[in-house]
Parts: C-alpha cells; sequence; structure tokens
C-alpha cells in the first residue's frame, strides 16, 4: 500500500514538473520586444515673446536634454508601438538692444501609442495620439515688479512617426520623422497685469483655460538619424519647437531650432527564471 502511494505521489510530481517546463517554455517563446532607448543632447537658436513681461522680442540659444524609450506593445507588438519621453530645456535670450536678458526653464513628458504599417522598401508608417505635460517659467531680470511667468499646459496630441531603414556605403542607417500637434488641453496663463501675489492671495479664477488651435498652437518636428555602429548607435538630428499662445490679450510665442547629438540602443531585460531563446521572434520598435 505505502508502495503504491509513493509511485502515486511521483507520478504527479512528474506531471507537474513536465507542465511547469512547457509553461516555462511557452512564455519564453513569446515575442521579444527590446527597448529602443536614446539620450540626446540639442542647442539651437532660440526666439521668444511673451507680452506678460514685455512687447519686445527676444533672441538667443537653448539647451536641452531628451530622453526617449520605444517598445512594442504586448498585446499586439507587431501593430502597436508605445513611446515615452522626457526631457528639460534652458533657454537664453536678449532683447534687440542687448541691454537686457530674459531667461526660459522648462521640463516635458508625455506617453503615446501609435499603430504602425509595414511598408516594401524597408519604410515603415505610424500614427495614434499621446498626452503629455510642460511645465516652466520665464524670467526677465529687468522687470522689477513682475519678472516671472509660469508655464503650464497638459494636452491630448496627435503624433507619429516614419522610418526608413537604408544602408550607405555598407553603414545602416534608420532615418526617422516624428511629427506632434496637440489638438486640446487646458493650459495656465494670468490676466494681463495680474500679478502672482494677488494669485497667492487667493485671486485664482479664470487661471485655467481649455486649449485649442484658436488660442494654443504647437508642432514639434524631430528628424533623426541612427548609425549603426554596433550595438550602440550615434543619432544625428534636428528638431524644430513652436509654440503660440493667445489669451487675456496676453500673447506668448517660443521658436526653436536645436541641432541634436545623442546616442541609442536596443537593450532585452529577461527574467533570471528563463532563459534566452533565440528562436523567439524579435519585434524592434524602430527598426
Amino acid at each position: 500500500m505505502l508502495r503504491a502511494v509513493i509511485v502515486v505521489i511521483l507520478y504527479v510530481a512528474s506531471v507537474v514538473g513536465i507542465n511547469a517546463s512547457e509553461q516555462d517554455t511557452i512564455s519564453t517563446s513569446q515575442p521579444l520586444r527590446p527597448v529602443t532607448s536614446a539620450y540626446m543632447l540639442e542647442t539651437g537658436s532660440s526666439n521668444i515673446t511673451d507680452t506678460y513681461l514685455t512687447p519686445l522680442k527676444y533672441n538667443g540659444f537653448d539647451v536641452a536634454f531628451q530622453y526617449e524609450r520605444w517598445q512594442a506593445m504586448k498585446f499586439d507588438p507587431e501593430n502597436w508601438t508605445m513611446l515615452l519621453t522626457a526631457g528639460i530645456e534652458l533657454h537664453k535670450t536678449d532683447n534687440p538692444a542687448r541691454n537686457a536678458t530674459m531667461w526660459y526653464l522648462g521640463a516635458n513628458a508625455s506617453w503615446g501609442m501609435t499603430h504602425r504599417w509595414q511598408l516594401p522598401q524597408h519604410i515603415t508608417l505610424a500614427a495614434g495620439g499621446s498626452t503629455g505635460i510642460d511645465i516652466g517659467c520665464l524670467y526677465n531680470s529687468r522687470n522689477g515688479n513682475n519678472p516671472a511667468s509660469a508655464k503650464a499646459a497638459w494636452t491630448i496630441n496627435l503624433t507619429g512617426y516614419a522610418t526608413w531603414n537604408v544602408t550607405i556605403s555598407r553603414l545602416p542607417i534608420t532615418l526617422c520623422y516624428q511629427p506632434t500637434i496637440p489638438i486640446t488641453g487646458v493650459f495656465f496663463s494670468p490676466d494681463y497685469g495680474e500679478l502672482y501675489y494677488e494669485i497667492y492671495l487667493g485671486t485664482n479664477s479664470g487661471l485655467a483655460h481649455m486649449a485649442w488651435w484658436g488660442n494654443y498652437f504647437k508642432m514639434v518636428n524631430l528628424l533623426t538619424a541612427d548609425l549603426h555602429l554596433g550595438n550602440t548607435s550615434l543619432r544625428l538630428g534636428y528638431r524644430n519647437n513652436i509654440l503660440s499662445t493667445k489669451v487675456n490679450d496676453i500673447t506668448t510665442r517660443m521658436i526653436n531650432h536645436n541641432f541634436i547629438i545623442g546616442v541609442s540602443g536596443e537593450w532585452l531585460s529577461m527574467s533570471r527564471r528563463h532563459h534566452l531563446d533565440t528562436t523567439a521572434k524579435i519585434i524592434s520598435a524602430l527598426y
């Protein structure tokens, strides 16, 4: 009797072990979705107008750091991709007489999903949406009474990308163009001449405004070329940011043209419990 019980226990354990092994094989046979990350330094020209602080147009330069994280979505990796971005920027501009300086410090973050279509000749097109947050502050030391102007916006955007994988002189290159245009959202603006001290004291009505193309227009154009030198790629590119808002008789315009240099590459995150399945299909977000 005891021998029969032991035989049954060993049989059940072997079946469980086989099922677990099959589950491991199935789990590791799922498509691999490497993360494409990019770290970019940017610099270029900056043009700023903000009539809350001054009616003059200020010109100068800006520097920025941007991070991108691409990955195919888990639920339908061949057709859907996600993009996470984050960055900071600093602008230094002067008035036409060069006797006053206006600074801008800002940060941004966004997350979105796009549906993509694979076309012949190694071309990929994608379209979708994203949501993003932009915060920052303009500072003009020439204004003694009210030297700062805060900026904040949450937007829902149309976005997409077009990529082309090409080889030039045996060097693989990925060309990518990404446009982003907000279609609606909410942004912050005080009344013309309203002091921030008044807002601090409790005058806080009418500060949030619904964004639409009539009072809030923004467009970001990003063109990059990833030169695949090995596991890590050299990224060169150009970014154009256009922001134009008009509300409460306050007009703000910020335009900059930036040159980009950075690094990009693909990384796989694997669980320690599973071995890399060399037969699994690799689905890249861009490449």
